[in-house]
């Protein structure tokens, strides 16, 4: 299964207004987001986890694979004229925004490229979409706004002033973050960062769970 268009991918120019990015509704191929849906962790809260707090099936691994592959290493080292082959990767997945997301803000030093995949089927919300931002000042001073669904492709080069964010949303909002990142240090400072965030939030899960009566499964047969 072809998971991505790297041909629509390879044939976008790079915007350098205001920063290097490019956005690519439908780079996930149709077929493939529909397994991907299938299989897609089932994520409770908001926030970023990593893959190993993660349970999901064969054709999220695929997709996942294929992030982590040699094509699409190189697909981006033409597109942004830089040498990856070194550079260790982080992966992290969403699946609910709250109302503390979408802030305006840059990534980390440590990050060195930034793609975003938004696996959701369809979005009719005017929150959630991500916006290429002109400063830090206003979320309406943008340059670009991307679709949240269908298979979207975010990519940018991390710098000081590549400020993104997004109107608020509450509620499912399915998202693959995937980074280059500068050193091995980086790879585990953010895989031991994310993986104690996840840790926090299933304790406080369990904690509330076992005060409050759970809702009785409906009949499945």
């Amino acid at each position: 299964m072809q998971i991505f268009d790297l041909e629509t991918f390879r044939a976008t120019p790079l915007s350098r207004d205001p920063y290097e990015h490019l956005v690519i509704p439908s780079f996930v191929k149709a077929d493939a987001l529909e397994k991907i849906n299938a299989d897609y962790p089932k994520i409770e809260h908001a926030g970023s986890f990593p893959l190993d707090h993660l349970e999901f099936g064969p054709a999220f691994q695929a997709m996942i694979d294929a992030l982590e592959s040699e094509e699409f290493r190189k697909a981006f080292e033409d597109k942004f004229q830089l040498d990856l082959s070194k550079r260790p990767t982080t992966i992290t997945v969403r699946g609910r925004c709250d109302t503390h997301d979408g802030k305006i803000h840059h990534d980390s030093a440590s990050k060195i490229i930034t793609v975003l995949l938004y696996i959701n089927p369809a979005w009719d919300d005017s929150g959630g979409r991500l916006r290429v931002l002109r400063s830090r000042d206003s979320i309406e001073d943008l340059a670009a706004e991307a679709p949240a669904a269908g298979g979207a492709l975010v990519a940018f080069l991390r710098s000081d002033h590549s400020w993104h964010g997004h109107l608020p949303f509450i509620g499912e909002r399915r998202v693959i973050q995937f980074n280059w990142v500068t050193d091995n240090e980086s790879q585990r400072f953010a895989i031991f960062r994310h993986r104690v965030s996840a840790s926090v939030k299933q304790m406080l899960s369990f904690g509330k769970s076992s005060k409050e009566p759970r809702p009785v499964a409906p009949d499945r047969m």
